[in-house]
């Protein structure tokens, strides 16, 4: 399937076909798209969860409001944003990686070691951190619903669950936001097109037409 086909038939899944499981070949292929994506300062800030026991799918369904999807779907992400990604530890190791890479010599990572932490302290562009991470995760979550309908996987990315009731269940970090979760697996049944609002509804040339 090429790029445009995918993004015009891939569907938000509502059910799931019960004991039809990813091959984990194809998990590694849809996972290995989310550390493809591009991030802020390429900082990644995107962590997940992989729940797949049955065990682990009924607690995340009692903190999704307990929609049928988590108990169907293969696998279930929990996505989350690391606050800690403006720390200059974790900075460094970010440079690092470019630099290993080829991508950076040493006077672009001494101007990144001054702009990150001073991006990260007046936050021009987003009110909390938790409002940039999400931002950033949810590019990363969008490769792994594109890069799973390529290979014949359904998805669907939710937004009902307590986050807090979350974070105990799984023990996720205090300084980790849940961004969404994200269900994977193979749709019961056909969905048709929900309907979008065209072009002309949604793009304005230049500035906002007063």
């Amino acid at each position: 399937m090429i790029l445009k086909e995918i993004i015009r038939e891939r569907r938000s899944a509502k059910s799931f076909i019960l004991d039809k499981a990813i091959a984990q070949d194809k998990l590694s292929e849809i996972f290995e798209s989310a550390t493809l994506a591009p991030s802020g300062f390429n900082l990644q800030p995107w962590r997940f969860i992989t729940v797949q026991s049955l065990s682990n799918k009924e607690k995340l369904y009692s903190c999704a409001f307990k929609q049928e999807q988590i108990r169907q779907a293969s696998a279930v992400l929990i996505c989350c944003g690391d606050r800690h990604v403006f720390s200059p530890e974790y900075i460094e190791s970010v440079l690092e990686l470019g630099k290993s890479s080829g991508s950076m010599n040493e006077k672009h990572a001494d101007f990144l070691r001054g702009a990150i932490p001073t991006f990260a302290k007046f936050h021009p562009s987003y009110d909390s951190i938790e409002a940039w991470t999400n931002r950033q995760v949810m590019i990363a979550v969008t490769q792994m619903m594109l890069t799973a309908k390529s290979i014949g996987i359904d998805s669907c990315s939710m937004e009902g669950f307590v986050s807090k009731a979350i974070k105990e269940n799984f023990d996720i970090p205090e300084h980790w936001d849940i961004c969404c979760l994200l269900a994977l697996g193979y749709s019961a049944n056909e969905r048709k097109f929900g309907g979008r609002f065209g072009v002309k509804e949604l793009f304005y040339q230049e500035s906002y037409p007063q």
